[in-house]
């Protein structure tokens, strides 16, 4: 009896040291193996032209524009043309609605009076906006006020807010006033910040035009090469942009302009976009 008793404690002893070996080695393996490294932040950012939710056909159809947006399933969505509450668009108060049909939270920046209500630009967000502000832009020979709307986004996991600016820039033939807007908005950054930003609208020029000069100062643009929106039945020029700083802390990981010739007079273009950090 005693020698099996001895037997069998040499057995406990021998698996329970096989036990601590192999917790050890786990333990070894765990501390030697790389951390995985966190997946950067990816947004999808959407710029649309909605002309207050008239499309080509004649049609006012703000869910239309909604199911547009829902489409391609965006964080963040500049929008110009907008309007509020104004007779011509049945009085809805669009951005409100817009942020009802999306589920998204809303921003809207009046640039003038337009029948009984208002018209200008708006954002919309996945992500909490914690605060905005609209600034008018310069106006030059009674042209229709621009403005540029700016907010501040709580997006999680960047360690500070990501600033977001939406606008839409003078039509006319001469490009005095979309200059000098270019130079305003440019104006709002501090070059020396390297606060996570972008900037997206209808622009009302080209890449290579002395607008989109000036914004390469300060921008780097999300594509290189030109994407046409307009006109939407058979775009030709682009003139819809979104842009990003500062330059080396995004990573553009897709852009395209949406198949949709009908919601409105301008095609969607959607940038997918990295923030890696300065990596």
């Amino acid at each position: 009896m005693k020698m099996q008793s001895n037997q069998a404690t040499r057995r406990r002893n021998w698996a329970s040291g096989v036990w601590r070996g192999l917790l050890g080695a786990v333990v070894l393996l765990a501390c030697a193996a790389p951390l995985r490294a966190e997946q950067p932040l990816r947004l999808r950012v959407l710029c649309y032209n909605i002309h207050h939710a008239e499309g080509v056909d004649g049609k006012l159809d703000l869910e239309r524009i909604a199911g547009v947006i829902l489409s391609v399933k965006p964080d963040i969505v500049a929008l110009q043309e907008v309007d509020q509450r104004a007779t011509r668009s049945e009085s809805v108060d669009q951005p409100a609605e817009l942020a009802r049909l999306t589920g998204m939270q809303v921003a809207f920046g009046a640039n003038i009076p337009l029948q009984g209500g208002h018209y200008g630009n708006a954002m919309l967000s996945r992500f909490p906006i914690t605060d905005h502000q609209n600034r008018l832009l310069p106006n030059r020979n009674n042209g229709e006020q621009r403005g540029v709307l700016s907010s501040t986004l709580k997006v999680p996991g960047l360690g500070e807010p990501l600033r977001l600016l939406a606008t839409h820039l003078d039509h006319r033939g001469d490009d005095g006033e979309r200059i000098a807007s270019a130079k305003a908005i440019n104006q709002l950054i501090d070059a020396s910040s390297q606060q996570p930003t972008l900037l997206a609208g209808d622009m009302n020029d080209v890449i290579g035009s002395p607008t989109l000069q000036i914004y390469d100062k300060m921008w780097t643009r999300a594509n290189d090469q030109p994407l046409p929106t307009i006109p939407v039945a058979e775009p030709t020029r682009q003139i819809d942009f979104i842009l990003f700083r500062p330059r080396d802390d995004w990573k553009v990981v897709e852009v395209k302009v949406l198949d949709e010739a009908v919601a409105s007079d301008h095609r969607p273009i959607l940038a997918v976009l990295e923030y890696v950090g300065g990596e």
